[in-house]
């Protein structure tokens, strides 16, 4: 195979218009592997979480339950126990105002609802850049062929060599940008629908969780339903 065959011969030989394209590929490519990378440990991080996150109802009472959580900030389990005890408190101090409007299911569901979109926002962070690599890396991939094609075919008409072998090599080297924006894009994929995936796991951990929350706060019992009988785990309120 001929050495100067390849993308650094396609580099070397393109004009500005084509070491955009590589350019702004190899940036997208990139982008979507660091989203892919800092997004999937955040997913296996909260699966973690998740699992831990039975241990909270194992407790005697609310407070050592939101010790078994621990202390970082950004587990949203914890977030979500924490907003259910002070929307209750809230509630509580501030009865005779809410009572006509609202009551405290209500109140509650509300604040937990809040926290779950609040983390749901901040999970989906980076996706739209993967979505938008995976769609639009092989068109630009595309461009960058055709102004190959172009401008191997303007320069070959300007030479006078049309033979096959004169053709060929430049029109081949062309397609390596098609080749590349495929390469960027197919990682984008399978990366955008594993994602989507692992936090669709983690917000029906994080759903269920808060409607145990839910019925704590309002009757002072998890209830969970299983082989047709109701098992009640009563904690403390802290």
């Amino acid at each position: 195979m001929d050495s100067q065959f390849g993308l650094m011969n396609v580099w070397n030989q393109g004009d500005f218009v084509t070491k955009a394209v590589a350019v702004l590929l190899i940036g997208m490519s990139l982008a979507s592997w660091i989203v892919i990378i800092v997004k999937a440990l955040d997913v296996i991080k909260y699966k973690r979480l998740a699992k831990h996150s039975q241990d909270f109802w194992h407790s005697e009472d609310f407070a050592t339950a939101l010790n078994k959580l621990g202390t970082d900030d950004s587990n949203p389990f914890r977030a979500l126990a924490l907003e259910g005890r002070e929307a209750a408190a809230h509630h509580r101090n501030t009865k005779a105002h809410l009572h006509d409007a609202l009551d405290v299911s209500d109140w509650i569901t509300r604040a937990l609802r809040n926290g779950i979109d609040a983390f749901t926002a901040r999970l989906q962070t980076g996706l739209a850049i993967l979505a938008s690599v995976g769609s639009t890396a092989p068109f630009i991939g595309l461009f960058g062929t055709v102004w190959g094609i172009y401008h191997a075919l303007m320069s070959i008409g300007s030479a006078g060599q049309a033979t096959i072998d004169k053709v060929a090599g430049p029109i081949g080297e062309a397609l390596i940008m098609t080749a590349l924006g495929l390469a960027v894009a197919i990682p984008a994929v399978l990366g955008y629908n594993a994602l989507v995936r692992g936090n669709k796991f983690v917000l029906t951990k994080l759903n269920s969780f808060a409607h145990d929350l839910h019925a704590y706060f309002v009757t002072g019992a998890r209830v969970q339903s299983g082989s047709g009988e109701a098992v009640v785990v009563p904690l403390k309120k802290g």
